[in-house]
């Protein structure tokens, strides 16, 4: 059985050297990176596999890798890593297209898990594309694929913690997610947004 790719981009290198250790342990195929650019050409020559991202880094920052791999459509998981006086930053990476955050410091196991949860999801979804039809809802065209899927869960009545659990992300980054689709559709509160999308359905 052929080995999981994942790639671990991170100026530190004890991080990546934590992280590495744990993930090929798992059978992961490790790929490395303290330079951005070399993690980019890398991505387009070997194909998207889940990303473990640093924002702070010398030279390029992660919001500038989220933006050359145009994030918003990556087919696999991008994890940002974050200190706590980051979280911030790492909401704003979620809109630029990262799936979720994993907060310093952080259990290797445990980000090991959410990675596996995170593209097991992805891949369940891919092949079960449950999605409500949002064609003539004013300024859903602006919402990103996975705001399409948030907004699908919110209307059926799920919670941040439950449409979290079927993305496998962190409620927190549905909470994000709820305030840009709130935003994009013109909605006040939540009860406002089911109302808009199930008038037009």
């Amino acid at each position: 059985m052929s080995q999981e790719l994942i790639y671990l981009v991170d100026d530190d290198a004890a991080i990546l050297d934590a992280l590495g250790m744990v993930f090929s342990i798992e059978g992961f195929d490790v790929r490395a990176y303290q330079d951005p650019a070399t993690f980019i050409s890398d991505v387009a020559a070997l194909g998207p596999a889940p990303v473990i991202l640093d924002v702070h880094m010398p030279g390029k920052s992660g919001f500038d890798v989220l933006r050359e791999i145009d994030a918003q459509h990556y087919p696999a998981p991008i994890f940002v890593i974050s200190g706590q006086g980051d979280i911030p930053m790492a909401v704003n990476a979620i809109k630029q297209g990262a799936h979720d955050f994993i907060e310093k410091p952080f259990n290797a196991d445990h980000v090991v898990s959410q990675i596996r949860e995170a593209t097991a999801v992805r891949r369940e979804r891919a092949n079960d594309p449950a999605d409500i039809d949002l064609n003539g809802v004013p300024g859903a065209d602006q919402l990103t694929p996975r705001e399409r899927e948030v907004v699908t869960l919110i209307t059926a009545g799920a919670s941040n913690k439950e449409a979290g659990r079927s993305l496998g992300i962190s409620p927190r980054t549905i909470e994000v997610h709820r305030a840009r689709i709130m935003e994009k559709l013109g909605a006040r509160n939540a009860a406002d947004l089911v109302r808009i999308v199930m008038a037009r359905i």
